[in-house]
């Protein structure tokens, strides 16, 4: 397969407050990352804009965007470069198509 280039341009990236339980981040810097990437308007092939759009994905809105959070390390590029590589996987995904089963032979009884 071919990989898929995502320009930056067209995901918007927003550094946020890492959430907790409680008021236990007070003293956290915003070093979380959401990415929002709008499926209609990007440069993506017609094909895999219908493909993404047509998936059933808590990443996904009503309103056709990915949506990609990501706290898991200290630094905002940290963070970054995970939720980059994690858009960029669940795009990934989308242009496999799955093989066809061959039929199975009936059992002999």
């Amino acid at each position: 397969t071919s990989r898929i280039v995502l320009p930056l341009r067209e995901i918007d990236i927003t550094q946020i407050r890492s959430q907790g339980a409680g008021g236990q981040n007070v003293n956290k810097v915003a070093s979380a990352v959401q990415l929002r990437f709008d499926i209609s308007n990007s440069s993506l092939p017609e094909f895999l804009k219908k493909r993404l759009l047509n998936r059933t994905d808590s990443r996904l809105t009503k309103s056709g965007h990915i949506v990609i959070k990501s706290q898991n390390h200290r630094t905002f590029e940290r963070n970054k470069e995970d939720a980059l590589s994690r858009l960029a996987s669940f795009i990934q995904q989308s242009t496999l198509t799955r093989k066809k089963r061959r039929p199975t032979k009936p059992s002999k009884n």
